[in-house]
C-alpha cells in the first residue's frame, strides 16, 4: 500500500472522491509530514539564528540573573523596619551610607538603620532585602524619608535565579527561534545555537497563460504572481528557497522540473494545474512521478490541492509535494491554513511551534453570507475598540483574483464548517497577519 493510501486509510470518514473538510486535510498531514522531518544539525551564531529551529535543548550554564538585584532606582534596606500597623501617614527615616552601581558589589559597611542608594540592576547589598522607588522618597543630607505603607518587606528586589536557574532548561529542542529568544540566549553568555538545517522547499508556477516579469503582455494571459507570493512566504517561514521559475504546460519539461525539485529540495510547491481542466498536465505528471492525492477542499477560497510524495534520488527521504491553486488569493489562503503548519513540523518544530496561530475573536461590523458544509476564509480588516473586543469589516471584493483585497486586509475572518451566516455584531474568529505573511 502507498503511504498516501495508508494515511487515508486511518482517518474516519476519508473520502478523497468527496470535498474533504479543513479538519480532514490537517490530520492527514500532520501523518504525512510526521516522518520527513529535518535531522542535520550545524552550529548557528546568535546574529544569524532568528527563525532557526533548535537541534537540542538549551541548558543554562548560568543562574539569570546571577545574583540578588534591584528592580528599581532607589533605596535598599533591612525591610524588618517596617511597622506591621503604622498609621496611615506614618513615615520612616533611614541614614544613607552609600550608593551601590549596576555592575559591582557594594561592600562599604551598614549600620542599623542605614540603606544604600540603589541603582536598577544593581547587586543587593549583604544583609538588604528592599527597594523603595526614589518617587516616594525625600532626601535631606544624609538622610531619606518616605512612606511606610507604600511598599512591604521584599519590595522590589528580584531574585538570583528567578529567571533561571543553571542547569534547568531555558528551550526546548523544536522551538523556533524568536527575537524574544535570541535574547534569552545571549542573556546565558551563549554566542549561538545548535540548529537544524534550514528546510529547503523549491517552487515554480504552471500555465502557458503565466507571463514572466519583463515579458511584454499578450491577450488572454496574466503575469506571474504567485511565485512572487510564496517566495515571500517562504522566505518569511525561513526556509532556503530554490526559485525554479516558470514552468509551461508541456509534460516533459514538467516532468524534468518536478524530478529537479525533488533531487535538490525536502519540499516542492506549485501552483496551478491541480483542477481539473483539460489543458493542466500537472496531475497526470504528478501521479506519473509520485505517490499523489487530489482533493477537493470544503472551503473557499481555495478547493483544488494536491499532496503527495516524490523520490528522491541517494536519499530515503521522499519531497513533499504541495500542488496549491492557480487564484492567487486561494494560493495564499492555502498555503496559510495547509502548507505553513506543514514546513514547520517538517522543519523540526514541535507540536506547539508547528500549530497555526491562535484565532482572534472580533466582533463582525456587517453581515456575512455563507452556508453550512465548508469553510471559508474571507479577507477582513481588525480594528482595535476601547474597552470592548476589536471590529472586523469583511473586504467587500472576495474572488479568488483579488490580490488587492488580501493587501488591504490584516487577517482572515474563519467562517468554520458547520457555521451559518453572520449577522452584524456577531462574534467571529480572526486568523491574524502580523508575523505569518
Amino acid at each position: 500500500m502507498s503511504r498516501i493510501a495508508d494515511i487515508a486509510s486511518t482517518l474516519t470518514g476519508y473520502d478523497d472522491a468527496a470535498d474533504l473538510s479543513v479538519e480532514a486535510v490537517h490530520a492527514f498531514l500532520s501523518q504525512l509530514t510526521a516522518t520527513v522531518v529535518v535531522t542535520q544539525r550545524e552550529s548557528v551564531s546568535l546574529l544569524d539564528a532568528l527563525g532557526r529551529v533548535l537541534a537540542e535543548d538549551i541548558i543554562s550554564p548560568i543562574s539569570v540573573p546571577p545574583h540578588d538585584n534591584s528592580a528599581m532606582d532607589g533605596y535598599a534596606f533591612d525591610g524588618s523596619v517596617l511597622p506591621k500597623d503604622a498609621p496611615i501617614d506614618a513615615s520612616i527615616t533611614l541614614r544613607v551610607a552609600g550608593t551601590a552601581l549596576a555592575g559591582a558589589a557594594w561592600r562599604g559597611a551598614l549600620g542599623a538603620g542605614d540603606a544604600v542608594r540603589i541603582m536598577t540592576g544593581a547587586m543587593m547589598p549583604a544583609g538588604l532585602d528592599t527597594v523603595i522607588p526614589q518617587e516616594f522618597c525625600k532626601v535631606d543630607g544624609d538622610r531619606v524619608c518616605f512612606p511606610a505603607k507604600v511598599l512591604r518587606r521584599g519590595d522590589n528586589r528580584r531574585f538570583a535565579g528567578e529567571d533561571l536557574m543553571k542547569g534547568q532548561p531555558a528551550l526546548r529542542k523544536g522551538e523556533r527561534l524568536s527575537p524574544a529568544a535570541l535574547g534569552m540566549v545571549a542573556s546565558l553568555g551563549l554566542p549561538g545555537v545548535p540548529a537544524l538545517r534550514r528546510l529547503r522547499v523549491a517552487c515554480f508556477s504552471t500555465g502557458d497563460e503565466i507571463l514572466s516579469l519583463g515579458d511584454a503582455p499578450r491577450e488572454g494571459a496574466v503575469y506571474d504572481s504567485n511565485r512572487y507570493t510564496v517566495i515571500g512566504l517562504l522566505t518569511r517561514l525561513g526556509c532556503e528557497v530554490i526559485d525554479l521559475g516558470l514552468v509551461r504546460d508541456d509534460p516533459a519539461t514538467l516532468a524534468a522540473t518536478l524530478q529537479r525539485a525533488a533531487r535538490e529540495a525536502d519540499a516542492i510547491v506549485t501552483s496551478g494545474g491541480v483542477s481539473a481542466g483539460a489543458a493542466d498536465h500537472t496531475r497526470d505528471v504528478m501521479q506519473q512521478l509520485g505517490d499523489m492525492a487530489f482533493w477537493r477542499v470544503a472551503m473557499r477560497p481555495g478547493r483544488p490541492l494536491a499532496v503527495g510524495l516524490i523520490p528522491r534520488e541517494a536519499s530515503p527521504q521522499p519531497a513533499v509535494l504541495f500542488g496549491l491553486p492557480g487564484n492567487p488569493v486561494a494560493v495564499m489562503v492555502t498555503f496559510l491554513a495547509f502548507v505553513r503548519p506543514a514546513l514547520l513540523r517538517m522543519m523540526g518544530c514541535h507540536e506547539a511551534a508547528a500549530a497555526p496561530p491562535p484565532l482572534l475573536r472580533a466582533r463582525s461590523t456587517s453581515p456575512i453570507r455563507k452556508k453550512p458544509g465548508r469553510t471559508e476564509y474571507q479577507r477582513g480588516f481588525v480594528k482595535n475598540v476601547r474597552g470592548a473586543l476589536p471590529e472586523v469589516c469583511v473586504a467587500s471584493h472576495q474572488g479568488s483574483g483579488v490580490l488587492s483585497s488580501m493587501v488591504e486586509a490584516n487577517g482572515l475572518v474563519v467562517l468554520h464548517h458547520d457555521q451559518g451566516s453572520v449577522a452584524a455584531g456577531d462574534e467571529v474568529d480572526v486568523m491574524m497577519f502580523d508575523g505569518v505573511i
